[in-house]
């Protein structure tokens, strides 16, 4: 009997977790959206400065993390410092805003189905870099979600869809999207070199230290520079409550979408956690299609049913590795 309540405990704690994240992130993709495709006001002024969002979304998350920190933290010692995270901190800066400028040239379902596509930096690395030979399912993986985006890519956007960019020009999106999947490729690899450094490190010292160091760099690159445009963004947010309120909820949704993670990693595993998000972006992209007005077509459809195909495959061989692990354990 008290195993069934615990196992049920469990299943409601999951539920709890995918509502948390697809809640977040899904309504984060539509402000997202909203920001860089709507025309504000009376004068019909588009958002142009988006990466002030990046700079909001750290200071955010710097101040979210350090309440969490002296809220949960039991006080032990032994974390990395946070000068430790500079050089993250730089292509976490970097990465993101390219990302997000990309939204001004090709559409947000576009978008998320180039940076679902983070697998094919990664292998191309290992195979050419580092010489890691791969089996034959994980290039077949990796073959459909290139080959999914890759015709999405090539395939005619809606009209529709067009003329509610700021800039169109797919080939600069998709190679924003990708300049951004290699600094995260970066970030990652800078990231887990600190944490083997030191062990003690959790997830909020790590929010702590790379959002402190992002807001340092986009602050510098917002206010700092002579082509900064920090103080236009601000201005826009003064004629345009609405936008400032978009900016303030995208931010909120990134924090408590954060908050989800770490508690779905902790207790259920980063396979689980890699399983939720990767669904929710699958729902961004409908969401975005029904809501936001961004029609595909059966062709299109395909694509992203081939990527997330792909991506599906790679998480069930990430499952029967982790089985196979168990099983050697047990005997």
């Amino acid at each position: 009997m008290e195993s069934h309540g615990s196992g049920l405990r469990r299943v409601l704690l999951l539920s709890f977790c995918v509502a948390g994240i697809w809640a977040a992130y899904i309504y984060q993709g539509v402000l997202q959206e909203t920001l860089s495709t709507k025309k504000f006001g009376e004068d019909g002024k588009r958002f142009e400065h988006l990466a002030f969002l990046n700079l909001a979304q750290n200071v955010i998350c710097l101040v979210w993390s350090y309440i969490m920190i002296k809220l949960w933290s039991n006080g032990g010692s032994g974390g990395a410092p946070w000068w430790t995270y500079w050089s993250a901190g730089i292509t976490n800066t970097i990465g993101p805003a390219m990302g997000i400028e990309a939204l001004k040239y090709i559409s947000y379902p576009a978008q998320v189905l180039a940076k679902s596509s983070k697998m094919i930096p990664v292998m191309l690395m290992g195979s050419l870099v580092y010489g890691i030979r791969y089996t034959l399912p994980e290039y077949l993986c990796t073959f459909l979600v290139a080959g999914g985006v890759s015709m999405f890519a090539l395939l005619k956007t809606s009209s529709k869809t067009i003329s509610k960019l700021a800039h169109p020009n797919a080939p600069l999106g998709y190679g924003l999207c990708f300049l951004n999947l290699a600094f995260d490729g970066f970030t990652n690899a800078t990231q887990d070199s600190i944490t083997a450094r030191y062990p003690k490190t959790n997830a909020w010292d790590i929010m702590l230290g790379m959002n402190l160091w992002g807001t340092i760099y986009n602050m510098v690159y917002m206010f700092g520079l002579p082509h900064g445009s920090g103080f236009e963004a601000i201005q826009f947010c003064k004629q345009h409550p609405e936008a400032a309120w978009d900016i303030l909820m995208y931010c909120l949704c990134g924090a408590v979408g954060q908050n989800f993670i770490f508690l779905t990693i902790s207790r259920f595993g980063s396979l689980a956690n890699t399983t939720i998000t990767t669904t929710r972006k699958f729902v961004s992209i409908v969401v975005s299609s029904v809501l936001s007005g961004n029609p595909l077509s059966p062709k299109q459809w395909g694509c992203v049913s081939m990527v997330f195909g792909g991506l599906s495959y790679q998480i069930y061989l990430k499952w029967r590795k982790l089985q196979r692990m168990q099983k050697k354990k047990k005997t």
